[in-house]
């Protein structure tokens, strides 16, 4: 069975070009980067919740996570600049659409009383956010060692530069988007 990049290349990328009335197959809209972000909750009263918020991201991406770090300080979340506060993951090529493969075909049907994604989270520009209110979802992480419910973050950026060509893309790479009356 073909990957999804392989797919893409192959025989979705001159349907979408056709779909969307692209002469240019240049023109047609891909997959640039999937980025996956946590904000870590008590970061700064205990560091250990980095490194733990790190090891899932890196079990869910299959890459090493990057520290983020605060770029201000705000006194009344007793944050200093500098502290780190949250990891982030950037994928491309084989592992971004090996991610989104899982993502559309294990992740998001693991959902309770999941209809589809929303098709309102568009930016304007062509890219995508999802949020997860915890990141246990993913068939990498046993529910059982989670010792704290953590939320994440999933940006799906497109070359696409609108939100339309870029709907139109993620339909046909398979994303479960809400039927018009809110229900899949």
């Amino acid at each position: 069975m073909d990957n999804l990049q392989t797919r893409f290349n192959k025989t979705i990328k001159k349907e979408l070009a056709e779909k969307l009335e692209k002469k240019n197959p240049m023109a047609t809209p891909a997959l640039v980067k999937i980025v996956v972000n946590m904000g870590v909750k008590d970061a700064i009263a205990d560091k250990k919740n980095i490194e733990r918020a790190g090891s899932a991201i890196s079990q869910v991406t299959g890459q090493k996570a990057k520290i983020t770090r605060a770029k201000k300080s705000i006194a009344a979340f007793k944050l200093r600049e500098g502290d780190a506060i949250g990891v982030a993951v950037t994928m491309r090529g084989a592992r971004m659409y090996n991610f989104y493969e899982k993502l559309v075909t294990i992740v998001l049907p693991r959902i309770r009383d999941f209809h589809g994604i929303s098709k309102k989270s568009f930016d304007g520009h062509g890219n995508y956010s999802l949020g997860f209110p915890e990141y246990a979802v993913f068939p990498e992480i046993d529910p059982s060692t989670v010792e704290r419910v953590q939320g994440m973050e999933i940006v799906i950026v497109t070359s696409a530069t609108n939100d339309t060509d870029a709907l139109a893309l993620l339909e046909v790479l398979g994303t479960p988007f809400e039927k018009e009356g809110g229900k899949r």
